[in-house]
This record gives structure tokens, sequence and C-alpha cells, in this order.
């Protein structure tokens, strides 16, 4: 024993510390806790973010060009074109038509209001890939204000059975027996306009009612 301390606790202590090598999850943590920005802070990490930060500045200014250059070269909208389709039970196709054509319509009394057409679509002896929607309902506006106009007047709720709850209901009802699901709108600027006149069976109107 010397100096109060055991030869063999002397042995221990004088025994040089053997160096671990660092797990790969601790330098993981200490890229995490430290961040990697204060491990490579010198000069060439610094010009390289800021290289970095460049690049993506031009790189979003070139895609800003782009999409400008796209919207000054597409053609300017002439209408606003709105349409509805439709996917009939089996057999209803004919019930479905006589309700459109019975039913009183306002629409050519309605500011911006230019053309209604419902499209049948046609069997092909040949097909060539079918829609999936039976039915297509179109009109045409001069813009989108004359169509959200009519959407949320009293014309549109005249038309949709909205006058009254019994009407609605009954509205309701009608469609879920003849409709295989509800109706998908889609919705597009017109483009090209042109047109030679009504044709010449189109159902006359008094005070803007078809009759």
């Amino acid at each position: 024993k010397r100096g109060g301390m055991p030869a063999a606790q002397r042995a221990v202590a004088s025994r040089p510390l053997r160096q671990e090598p660092m797990a790969p999850t601790s330098l993981i943590g200490l890229l995490l806790a430290v961040g990697a920005d204060g491990l490579c802070a010198g000069p060439l990490h610094r010009v390289q973010a800021r290289n970095l930060r460049t690049n993506k500045v031009l790189l979003l200014e070139t895609a800003q060009a782009a999409s400008d250059a796209a919207v000054r070269d597409a053609l300017a909208a002439d209408r606003y074109v709105a349409t509805n389709r439709f996917s009939v039970r089996d057999g209803k196709g004919p019930k479905f038509e006589q309700r459109w054509a019975n039913r009183k319509s306002r629409l050519a009394t309605l500011p911006g209001f230019r053309y209604f057409h419902l499209m049948r679509q046609v069997e092909l002896t040949e097909p060539i890939g079918k829609e999936e929607h039976d039915y297509v309902s179109l009109t045409i506006w001069e813009d989108k204000d004359a169509f959200t106009a009519w959407r949320k007047g009293d014309a549109f709720r005249e038309a949709h059975g909205g006058t009254s709850i019994f009407d609605f209901v009954s509205t309701l009802v009608s469609s879920a027996r003849i409709l295989k699901g509800a109706p998908s709108p889609v919705f597009y600027d017109g483009l090209l306009h042109m047109g030679s006149g009504p044709p010449v069976n189109a159902p006359a109107t008094v005070d803007g009612w078809r009759q």
C-alpha cells in the first residue's frame, strides 16, 4: 500500500483509457444536435449554400416567366360554357328527355344567356370507346358572371323544383328514379365562337319562356 492507495487500485488508475469508436447512431445524433451548418460552416460551405439559393431563385424566375408566356399566348375566352353530364337507368332515357322537354324555362330572358342544348350520346356500330354518361346538357353564357347570376337567382330554383318544399322533394324523388348517381358538372372557357343563326326546329319562346 503506497500513499494510502492499494496496489490494485493504483494499477487501474494509471492504465490509459481506451477510446471507443463513435457508433453511427451517435454520429447521426451529433449531426442532428449540432446541425450540418455548424459542422461545415467553413468558407467553402457558405459559397455552396449561396450558390444553391441563387440557383433556386433563377429556377423560380424561369418557371414564372414560362407561365406568364403561356398566359399571353393563350386565346382569349369569348364565352363561358357550363355542362352537366348524366347517366340514366336502363330504359329511362325517353322519360329523362321528356322531363327536359316539358319543363318550362326562361333562360332566354336572362342577361348573358346565349345558347342551350341537351345532347344524347350516339350508339356507334363500331364502338371506339364509350363515354360513361348518357346525356350532356350544354349552356353557353356571355361570361362567368352571367352564369353565376343565373346560378344564384330565382330562375335556377324554378328550373330545379325549388319554388316550394313539395316541388323540391318531388324533383329529388323523380331524379333518383331516373338517374344513376348525381350529375357531373364540367365548365369551360369558350374559344373561337362562330355561329350561323338558330336551328329551324328550335322551340318557340314567349316572353323568354320556352313553350
